[in-house]
């Protein structure tokens, strides 16, 4: 099944066209998810392509910033020579909870109960004659 899959199936890794397409490219780095970026070739405006095969399911968000800017060509160099080292208050990157129970969720959502806080009486309504 695992051959018949990567042939057919592109949300969980690289099809076999991709991974054809990848020959001859240069493995630029991991990053600590295990996805994988390759840099080369030209487009036709003559700038250089680069990919990312993920570790796992496709989601752009599991992207790590520092990898973001190096495919989106904001830094020429992979990210551990082009950026400096991470600093101590630096959060660690966390994927998109967008659709899971981890999302945020206001007081007033409907997820949350649908009760928002009641106006504290300091809104007045505008009126055309006022």
């Amino acid at each position: 099944m695992g051959l018949l899959k990567s042939v057919f199936t592109w949300w969980e890794g690289a099809t076999i066209g991709t991974s054809l397409g990848l020959r001859g490219k240069t493995k630029i780095g991991e990053d600590s998810l295990g996805n994988i970026y390759y840099s080369g070739g030209k487009d036709p405006n003559g700038i250089t392509r680069r990919w990312v095969i993920y570790n796992g399911p496709n989601d752009a968000s599991r992207i790590p910033p520092e990898w973001f800017s190096w495919l989106h060509h904001q830094i020429d160099e992979a990210p551990d020579q082009a950026l400096p080292p991470k600093r101590e208050w630096e959060q660690p990157w966390e994927p998109n909870q967008t659709g899971t129970r981890l999302a945020y969720r206001p007081p007033g959502a409907l997820e949350a109960g649908g009760n928002r806080v009641r106006s504290t009486g300091d809104y007045e309504a505008w009126t055309p004659d006022a």
